[in-house]
């Protein structure tokens, strides 16, 4: 269902854009490349000068490689558009910490702490908190999401339609289907 019409006339300012693309290596490997844009729609005067209407203050991009364990073997970042030039797009080597660490366990909470306030990039550090869900969506693309495994489905207690005593795993993951703590049937 879409968002309801706005009542009150109104004028976008900002637009934000963050995007990800997951690739598939010959070698069998898989890169994630992200970037972060933000652009203003009228001319915006900041600090270091006026950055006229649609001209990024913001365009950073990561690349990372991963293995089909999401390990993380190779990552770079880099700052092409910034507010302060000279200064903001010189953390981009910090960004090569993330090799070694792995994008389904604990990543979003390691990666807060590693590139905190002045340890990093805000910009940066956000758009990498949509690596994992997009790290799971590039695997799924080779899988049906129910293929009978003797795995328990990565999807399932991630989010609440998919938790185990819910309708959806009755209905379309039956195998992995409980009753909720009461012994209730699933939740509709």
């Amino acid at each position: 269902m879409p968002l309801p019409d706005h009542p009150v006339s109104r004028r976008r300012a900002h637009t934000r854009r963050i995007e990800v693309q997951g690739f598939v290596r010959e070698d069998g490997l898989y890169e994630l490349e992200a970037s972060l844009c933000d652009v203003k729609d009228i001319d915006y005067p900041i600090a270091s000068g006026l950055r006229p209407a649609g001209v990024p203050v913001h365009l950073m991009r990561v690349r990372i490689t991963i293995d089909k364990a999401f390990n993380i073997l190779e990552a770079v970042a880099c700052s092409d558009g910034v507010p302060y030039p000279g200064m903001c797009d010189t953390i981009g080597p910090a960004y090569r910490k993330l090799v070694g660490l792995n994008l389904v366990r604990g990543f979003r909470r390691t990666v807060g702490e590693m590139f905190a306030d002045v340890r990093g990039c805000t910009h940066l550090t956000e758009m990498l908190l949509s690596l994992p869900t997009a790290a799971i969506q590039t695997f799924a693309t080779f899988r049906r999401d129910n293929e009978d495994t003797p795995e328990k489905p990565f999807q399932l207690d991630r989010c609440h339609a998919l938790e185990s005593s819910a309708e959806a795993v009755r209905v379309y993951y039956p195998k992995w289907y409980r009753a909720d703590a009461q012994g209730r049937p699933g939740k509709v």
